[in-house]
C-alpha cells in the first residue's frame, strides 16, 4: 500500500511539474520584444515616433533597433520623450511541500512588483539645443543647423494678426553698417514674379574668395527673394558662407515659399535676425523662426551657424584660411 501511495505522489508532481514549466515565458519571446526606434542616415537624434515633427525634413527614415542607434552614438531627440517602460513583474515560486499521507497540495504562486532605478539623462557634449538669449556664445560643435527653445517661434500675439495684410520691415544698419534684423507678414502677394537681378552690394566682413568647393561667401538674404521680392538692400543682406545660405537657409526658406504658394489666404509670421559677438563684422550664425497663421503647417526656431567646412573664418573681419 505504502509503494502505491508513493507511485501516485510522484506521477502528481511530475505532471505539476511539466505544468509549471509550459506557462513560463520563453526567453527567446521577451527577447524579440525589442524597442525600434527611427534616424536619418546623417542625424544626431533617434525617434520613437515615424511622424515626429523632428523628421519632416529627413528625406529618407530608416528604422533600426535602441541598440543600434546607441552603439551610433545617437541621442533621444528634443522633441520627444521616451515612452515610460512598464514595470514587469517578477514571478516568485515557491516549493510545494509533500506530504507523508494523501496527495500533495500546491502553494499560492506570489508575485513582486519589480522595483527600478531612476537614470538620469546625462546632457550631450555636441550643441544640439539653445535659447535666444545665449546664441551670441554658442560654440559650433559641429552641428550647423541647431534648435531654439523647443523649437517655438514665440511671436507676441500683436504681430501674429493679419489685419494689415501683409508687409515688411527691416531694421536700420547699426554702428559697423551690419544689416540686424528682418521681420514680415508673409503673404502670395509679397512673392516676385520676375527674375532676380545680379547682385552688387558688398555687406560687411565680405572678403570672398575661391575654395574647392566654389566660392566661400554668398551674399545672403536675411529674407528670401522668393519671399517678399527684396534684393540689393543694404539692410537685407550679410556675409554669408556658401553652406549658411544653401542648404541650410534655403531648407526653411522653400518649405515656407511652397506653403503660401498654395493659398493666397495664407499668411506667415517670419523673422531672421544675423547674431554678432561684439563688433564683429561676420555674424557667427542667424536665428531663423516662423509661424503659419492659423495652423501650424509652418512652425520652427532654429539657429543656423555661419561656417564652411574646411575653412577657418576670422568673425572680426570676414579674413579665412585654410582649418
Amino acid at each position: 500500500m505504502k509503494k502505491v501511495s508513493r507511485l501516485v505522489i510522484l506521477v502528481i508532481a511530475t505532471f505539476t511539474l511539466a505544468f509549471n514549466v509550459q506557462q513560463l515565458p520563453s526567453r527567446s519571446q521577451t527577447a524579440q520584444a525589442a524597442s525600434y526606434v527611427y534616424v536619418t542616415k546623417t542625424g544626431k537624434h533617434y525617434f520613437y515616433k515615424r511622424h515626429d515633427r523632428g523628421l519632416n525634413r529627413a528625406k529618407k527614415v530608416y528604422r533600426v533597433s535602441l541598440t543600434t542607434a546607441k552603439r551610433r552614438g545617437l541621442t533621444l531627440s528634443a522633441t520627444e520623450k521616451a515612452p515610460k517602460k512598464k514595470a514587469k513583474k517578477r514571478v516568485v515560486k515557491k516549493r510545494v511541500v509533500h506530504k507523508r499521507k494523501g496527495v500533495a497540495k500546491k502553494k499560492k504562486v506570489t508575485k513582486k512588483k519589480a522595483v527600478h532605478k531612476v537614470i538620469k539623462k546625462v546632457p550631450a557634449k555636441k550643441a544640439k539645443a539653445a535659447s535666444t538669449s545665449k546664441l551670441s556664445t554658442l560654440k559650433y560643435h559641429g552641428t550647423q543647423t541647431v534648435i531654439v527653445n523647443k523649437d517655438r517661434p514665440s511671436f507676441s500675439k500683436a504681430t501674429l494678426s493679419t489685419r494689415k495684410g501683409a508687409w515688411q520691415k527691416y531694421s536700420n544698419l547699426d554702428g559697423e553698417n551690419r544689416a540686424t534684423d528682418a521681420n514680415a507678414m508673409l503673404n502670395k502677394r509679397l512673392m516676385p514674379k520676375g527674375k532676380r537681378q545680379a547682385l552688387y552690394v558688398d555687406p560687411t566682413g565680405w572678403h570672398n574668395k575661391k575654395i574647392r568647393s566654389g566660392w566661400l561667401y554668398n551674399r545672403c538674404h536675411l529674407i528670401g527673394y522668393q519671399l517678399t521680392g527684396q534684393n540689393n538692400n543694404w539692410q537685407n543682406l550679410i556675409t554669408g558662407t556658401r553652406s549658411l545660405n544653401d542648404p541650410q537657409m534655403t531648407k526653411y526658406e522653400n518649405e515656407t515659399a511652397k506653403y503660401l504658394r498654395g493659398s493666397s489666404h495664407r499668411y506667415v509670421r517670419y523673422e531672421v535676425k544675423p547674431i554678432y559677438k561684439s563688433s564683429d563684422l561676420l555674424a557667427n550664425g542667424v536665428e531663423m523662426r516662423a509661424q503659419s497663421i492659423g495652423s501650424n503647417r509652418i512652425h520652427y526656431n532654429v539657429y543656423i551657424f555661419n561656417v564652411q567646412k574646411g575653412v577657418k573664418l576670422n568673425y572680426v573681419n570676414g579674413t579665412s584660411k585654410a582649418a
